[in-house]
């Protein structure tokens, strides 16, 4: 799934691209993307786009014009793409579930990937944005700023461990299966700690490794990508999907605790004092 980091990146160069374009339709192709009716996506045709900007693991993409400003609200889920396109789409394309088209011809897509069909977008006018339930239910911005030592000790003070709290957007927004596992490598923390447990000095240096590890990202996607935006980043990971490998600070090997659908990577002997946490894939075959 795209996380912070990729999202940023995506609306920054979509940003530079679109800001003060004309759009002249808007179509959903994918109908169960589309997650309102009213105002119907019609009434984006004429407008210009204002900003393209990024809220958590959203995307929004504001408008100004006659029909008094509508802002598109679009989350891609784990298989979702938005993309710039020179062209419009052909009558075979299968992966659109929104179609931007723009003045100079061009189209912004929102393809997805996969049968699961999970991305969605929203059409909204621009004042109803923040009261709208996937943004105000988010808790605050994984970056730049989540806030100061003690406000990051008392978001994740539960009974949880940090590897669910820290995704958990209602907590912390932006962060996910992927970068979490960079985070707390930085910042040399169990992924099974439980937030409650976190003293003043490991709260500090989990929001500076939070911080820096996003802000990295950012700035390597700055350098690495460009116009067309690949359909897969270039991620600059050092612990997660490196199972097997040695950990880039001390050269233990780096293992991982397999569930159903993700994965935790770590290194024993810089987050867990040595010790190899049971993999669950190992206990379900020996029930």
């Amino acid at each position: 799934m795209p996380e912070l980091p990729e999202v940023e990146i995506t609306a920054r160069l979509l940003d530079a691209a679109l800001r003060g374009r004309r759009i002249e339709y808007a179509r959903a192709p994918g109908i169960n993307a589309l997650k309102t009716f009213d105002p119907p996506l019609a009434e984006l045709e004429g407008e210009l786009v204002a900003a393209v900007r990024r809220r958590g693991k959203h995307l929004i993409v504001d408008s100004d014009g006659p029909a008094g400003g509508l802002t598109l609200l679009i989350h891609l889920m784990s298989a979702g793409r938005l993309q710039l396109y020179d062209t419009p789409a052909g009558s075979r394309d299968r992966t659109s579930r929104l179609l931007v088209g723009l003045d100079d011809g061009r189209e912004l897509r929102l393809r997805e990937f996969g049968s699961k069909q999970a991305a969605w977008v929203k059409l909204l006018r621009s004042g109803e944005l923040e009261q709208d339930a996937a943004l105000a239910t988010l808790g605050p911005e994984a970056w730049p700023e989540p806030g100061g030592s003690s406000r990051v000790k008392e978001l994740l003070d539960a009974p949880r461990p940090l590897h669910t709290l820290l995704r958990d957007q209602h907590v912390i927004a932006g962060i996910g299966r992927s970068w979490v596992d960079e985070i707390l490598w930085q910042a040399r923390l169990s992924p099974y700690k439980r937030g409650a447990d976190l003293d003043a000095a490991e709260a500090g240096r989990l929001r500076e490794a939070a911080v820096e590890t996003l802000g990295a990202a950012i700035a390597h996607y700055e350098r690495a990508v460009s116009l067309p935006i690949p359909d897969k980043l270039p991620m600059p990971l050092r612990v997660h999907r490196h199972e097997g490998e040695a950990c880039p600070r001390c050269a233990t090997t780096l293992r991982a605790v397999h569930f159903e659908d993700y994965v935790i990577a770590y290194c024993p002997a810089c987050q867990t004092e040595g010790r190899v946490l049971k993999d669950r894939r190992l206990s379900r075959l020996l029930r």
